[in-house]
C-alpha cells in the first residue's frame, strides 16, 4: 500500500502565501499520478491539481489556475502546491491523491490513496 502524509497547512491572510508539501512512501513503484484535492467546510471535495509523476502532464481547476503551482520533487518523493494570492474561498482541508495510472484526472474516484489531509484557513 501507498501512504500519503501531508504538511504546510495554516492560517494565512488574504492575498499571502502558503506552500504545502505531501510526501510518499511505502509500495510508490507503481504511483505514476499524484495531485490535490480540497473540501471546504460544509461543501463537497473538489479538484485541485494533480501531475505525472514521470512525465510532464498537468492539470488545475479553473479556480487556482494562475495562482496554485503544483511540482514534484522524485528524489524525496514528495509532491508540493505553491498556493499564491490565497483568497477565503481558499480556506479547505487539502488533500495529497495519488493513483498507479499517469494520466492526472480531475475525478476522486480515480485515486484510490489520500493523505489525512492538512488545513489551510485565510483570513479575510
Amino acid at each position: 500500500q501507498v501512504q500519503l502524509v501531508e504538511s504546510g497547512g495554516g492560517l494565512v491572510q488574504d492575498g499571502g502565501s502558503l506552500s504545502l508539501s505531501c510526501v510518499a512512501t511505502g509500495r510508490t513503484d507503481g504511483i505514476s499520478a499524484l495531485g490535490w484535492f480540497r473540501q471546504p467546510p460544509g461543501k463537497e471535495r473538489e479538484f485541485v491539481a494533480a501531475l505525472s509523476w514521470h512525465g510532464v502532464r498537468n492539470n488545475y481547476a479553473e479556480s487556482v489556475q494562475g495562482r496554485f503551482t503544483i511540482s514534484r520533487d522524485n528524489a524525496k518523493n514528495t509532491v508540493s502546491l505553491l498556493m499564491n494570492n490565497l483568497k477565503p474561498d481558499d480556506t479547505a482541508t487539502y488533500y495529497c491523491v495519488a493513483r498507479e495510472g499517469d494520466y492526472p484526472t480531475t475525478d476522486q474516484n480515480t485515486y484510490p490513496y489520500w493523505g489525512q489531509g492538512t488545513q489551510v484557513t485565510v483570513s479575510s
